[in-house]
C-alpha cells in the first residue's frame, strides 16, 4: 500500500496547525481556524531551518489535473501563473513572480545546493466530476497518482468551486503531499468563492472573523481564482523546499510551519493581522498585487520566511 504524506496549509484567513490520526498509512497534518490577533509569527526560540533531507531543485515538471468546471479564463490565470515561475520571465517587471520564485532559491535552495529550480509545465487533465462534488483527501491524493508525473515532479489537483472537499473551509484551504514510493508530490487547492471566500479567498473578501478592513480588488478580476493562486504559491514554496517532511520547516515535524505558512496573511510591508500590508495598486481597474506576470498579468504573492534574519520577506 503506497504510504502518503500530507500537508495542509491554509494561506489566506490563518491556520494553526495540529496533528491527526488517519488509516491508509496517510499522515496528514490538520489545521485549526486562526484567530486574528494571536500571536502566530515566528520567534527566535522556534526557528524555521533545515532538517537535512530531500528538497526539489532543477526543472520540475508539473501536471495539472482540473477537477469540475473551470472555465477557459480562469484556467488562463493559473497557466500564466506557472509560466511566470521561471527565470526567463517574459518581460515581467520588478516586482515579479519570477523575483519571487528567485528569493525561494536564495533564502532556501542554493543552501542545499546551486541548482536552480524551475517550473516545467507539462500534462494537463480534466476529471469533471467522474467521483461526484464530494472528494476525500485519500481520493485527491489517488487522482493524484493517476497523473503520471515524473519522479521529482509535482500534481496539481485543482477543485472548482462547486466542489467540497474533505474539512474544506471547516479547516483548511489547501494542502500538499507526498508519495515516497515514487519520489512524486502533489498539492491540492480549492476554489473557495461560493464556499467560504471569507476563509479561503482573504484579502479579496471580507473576512469570516477579526478585523473587517474592506477588501482588496482582485488583480485578475475572479475573487475565487485570485484566491487559489495566493494559496497555490504558498503550497509550491512549502512542496519544493520541504517535499517528503524531512526538508526546511518550523516546529513539530508532524505539524510543520514552511515557507511561506510561516508568515501567515503577509503580503507587503507594515502588515498585521487583519491587514495584508502594503501593496500596489492598478491605476486602471484599483486592483491589488505585489507581483508581474506572464502575459502582463498582475498577482498578489505571499511572503517568504527568511530564514537566516528571521523575518517576512516581501517583493515590496
Amino acid at each position: 500500500m503506497t504510504s502518503i504524506s500530507l500537508s495542509k496549509s491554509v494561506l489566506s484567513l490563518l491556520f494553526i496547525l495540529t496533528f491527526v490520526n488517519s488509516s491508509q498509512g496517510a499522515r496528514p497534518r490538520k489545521l485549526d481556524l486562526w484567530i486574528p490577533g494571536a500571536d502566530d509569527y515566528p520567534n527566535d526560540s522556534y526557528l524555521l531551518k533545515y532538517h537535512n533531507g530531500g528538497v526539489l531543485q532543477g526543472y520540475i515538471p508539473v501536471s495539472i489535473v482540473w477537477y469540475g468546471n473551470f472555465s477557459s479564463s480562469q484556467k488562463s490565470i493559473i497557466i500564466d501563473f506557472l509560466y511566470s515561475l521561471t527565470s526567463n520571465p517574459w518581460g515581467q517587471s520588478n516586482p515579479s513572480v519570477a523575483q519571487w520564485w528567485s528569493t525561494i532559491d536564495q533564502l532556501y535552495l542554493s543552501k542545499v545546493s546551486n541548482q536552480k529550480t524551475q517550473i516545467n509545465l507539462g500534462n494537463q487533465a480534466h476529471w469533471w466530476y467522474w467521483w461526484g462534488n464530494y472528494l476525500t483527501m485519500s481520493q485527491i491524493a489517488q487522482i493524484a497518482s493517476y497523473a503520471g508525473t515524473p519522479k521529482g515532479g509535482i500534481t496539481l489537483v485543482l477543485t472548482a468551486e462547486d466542489v467540497a472537499v474533505g474539512d474544506f473551509c471547516s479547516s483548511h484551504c489547501a494542502f500538499h503531499g507526498s508519495d515516497q514510493s515514487t519520489g512524486t508530490t502533489f498539492i491540492w487547492v480549492g476554489n473557495s468563492e461560493s464556499q467560504c471566500p471569507g476563509q479561503c479567498a482573504w484579502p479579496f473578501h471580507q473576512p469570516l472573523y477579526g478585523p473587517q478592513t474592506p477588501p482588496m480588488l482582485p488583480p485578475n478580476g475572479d475573487v475565487g481564482i485570485d484566491g487559489m493562486i495566493v494559496n497555490l504559491a504558498s503550497m509550491l514554496a512549502g512542496t519544493i523546499t520541504d517535499p517528503f517532511g524531512d526538508g526546511y520547516y518550523q516546529g513539530n515535524k508532524e505539524a510543520p510551519m514552511e515557507a511561506c505558512t510561516a508568515c501567515p496573511g503577509v503580503f507587503g510591508r507594515g502588515a498585521f493581522p487583519g491587514y495584508a500590508g502594503q501593496v500596489l495598486t492598478d491605476w486602471t481597474t484599483g486592483a491589488s498585487y505585489n507581483a508581474n506576470g506572464a502575459n502582463g498579468r498582475k498577482y498578489l504573492m505571499p511572503a517568504i520566511f527568511d530564514p537566516l534574519m528571521s523575518t517576512c520577506s516581501t517583493l515590496n
